[in-house]
């Protein structure tokens, strides 16, 4: 996730601070530095540190899970509003997503029943007041270790409910279809925090935006990869491409970026096999950097994903989720750069089929006559 600093790794999960977090912390701080003075101030950092070790400890709940699926998770974020572990795929069995996204929840009760059994007493006016010191922190911890489990399970996209939903109705109509309804149910939520929001706290219609984009991109997302399923990744490869090579000037790349509508540059060696991508990001840094007699090769990125022309779009689909990356280049059996597969010819693909009639056709895509 951009705008995250890495602070380190566990278990092989590199763990990040995002600079809304950063910046958050350094609110509350001087919040209740305000009104409460040094000590208060500490205290409250102190809490709040502590809060999102148990948020941490949530996502690690997933993420253990997850591996016991044998789905990798690169990383973990650190946001305001909680904690966002990126897996590498969603499992599509019903049972599998479901004990992923229960164990996080379960997790924070874990904790809660840890600290009660410490001495810890709950309070009804602990999340309302997390900052006051006159509640012992062991009693607002144990509190809001309670109250992260019962949020989390609302049914909404990103929330951990949303996920259980969705393997909930998957058992019954499949992934696809569950997905759509609890996207839509998702949707219906985040209306409500929004509206709630209105009236007693506008955190909650931060919340209910974040939400409500989520619960879209995920529906999107799947609908994707049930189009791709099983179309040959040469019916979304860019073929007619710019290369560039590695000691090629980026003053002639600045000209290829005038000559075409390319955002990404291919950089193939001497055989045509693909060894960088130079994105119009890197370009501008370079001719600020160095100058326009810099080489592409001193700008470009060398982690490039390929996938063989034989492949299937789903699985450039997932390589493009699992490396972050811009795009992928798509190699013959030799493994010389036959074309290009970007985030905007997949959009461009979404478009394409959504404008199609019911039940047309083209090539290999089509448009079922019934919903």
């Amino acid at each position: 996730m951009s705008w995250s600093l890495n602070i380190g790794s566990i278990a092989g999960t590199a763990i990040r601070l995002h600079i809304t977090f950063i910046l958050f912390l350094a609110w509350i701080f001087g919040a209740i530095y305000v009104t409460g003075g040094p000590d208060a101030a500490w205290s409250g950092l102190i809490f709040m540190l502590l809060l999102f070790a148990c948020v941490v400890a949530h996502e690690f709940g997933h993420i253990f899970t997850a591996r016991a699926f044998g789905v990798k998770t690169p990383d973990v974020t650190l946001l305001p509003i909680g904690g966002v572990a990126r897996l590498e795929r969603i499992p599509e069995k019903p049972s599998e997503e479901f004990l992923i996204a229960i164990a996080g929840p379960l997790v924070n009760v874990a904790i809660a029943l840890i600290l009660l059994l410490a001495g810890a007493d709950l309070h009804t006016g602990a999340m309302a007041a997390i900052d006051n010191t006159q509640i012992p922190m062991i009693d607002r911890l144990a509190s809001v270790n309670l109250f992260l489990a019962l949020f989390n399970m609302i049914p909404a996209f990103p929330m951990d409910g949303g996920r259980i939903l969705r393997a909930l109705l998957a058992a019954r109509m499949g992934f696809v279809r569950a997905t759509e309804w609890a996207a839509s149910i998702g949707q219906l939520f985040a209306f409500a925090l929004g509206f709630i929001g209105l009236f007693y706290n506008p955190i909650l219609i931060f919340i209910a935006i974040f939400v409500y984009l989520a619960a879209a991109s995920e529906a999107h997302m799947v609908a994707l990869r049930e189009v791709a399923r099983g179309v040959p990744v040469t019916a979304a490869t860019m073929t007619q491409i710019a290369t560039l090579t590695r000691d090629t000037p980026i003053e002639e790349a600045v000209q290829t970026l005038f000559r075409t509508s390319q955002s990404e540059f291919p950089v193939v060696d001497h055989a045509g096999k693909p060894v960088g991508l130079l994105a119009r990001a890197d370009i501008i840094r370079a001719l600020k950097e160095r100058g326009p007699d810099a080489l592409v090769h001193q700008a470009m990125s060398t982690t490039i994903p390929t996938i063989g022309q034989r492949r299937c779009l789903d699985e450039a689909l997932r390589l493009l989720q699992e490396k972050q990356a811009p795009a992928i280049a798509v190699v013959d059996p030799a493994g010389r750069f036959v074309g290009l597969i970007s985030a905007e010819t997949v959009g461009e693909l979404m478009l394409v089929r959504a404008a199609m009639p019911r039940g047309a056709r083209i090539g290999p895509w089509s448009r079922p006559a019934r919903a």
